[in-house]
């Protein structure tokens, strides 16, 4: 089992989550956060003052997933999210070494 974090812009959400679903992806963890990386941040005018914004808003999103659909996953998160600027993105890719759902206490796969 895999573990598949991406960090994507937020109006890339829907598209993301849709090509996931196209690939039989049922479940997510999704979370608003703030960062920078590369794009470091930008330049913004309020009420006649200039400041810089360091943190941009981006979707951070976790899915634990079996190890057969890992190159699936990482292909449909690149093609949804892709817009070929600069803060696209990250996905990082980590192995899981078990799963326990709570509520049956199935574990692994079929916890996933």
């Amino acid at each position: 089992m895999k573990k598949i974090t991406a960090i994507i812009k937020p109006f890339k959400m829907d598209d993301v989550r849709e090509a996931l679903a196209d690939i039989g992806i049922t479940g997510m963890t999704v979370t608003e956060v703030k960062g920078f990386g590369r794009q470091k941040g930008h330049t913004e005018l309020y009420r006649g003052a200039e400041y810089q914004v360091d943190f941009l808003p981006k979707n951070h999103i976790e899915l634990v997933i079996g190890d057969e659909l890992v190159d699936q996953c990482i292909e449909a998160i690149i093609k949804a999210a892709k817009t070929g600027k600069i803060g696209d993105g990250k996905i990082f890719v980590t192995e899981v070494e078990r799963v326990i759902r709570i509520r049956t206490g199935e574990e692994n796969e079929d916890a996933i």
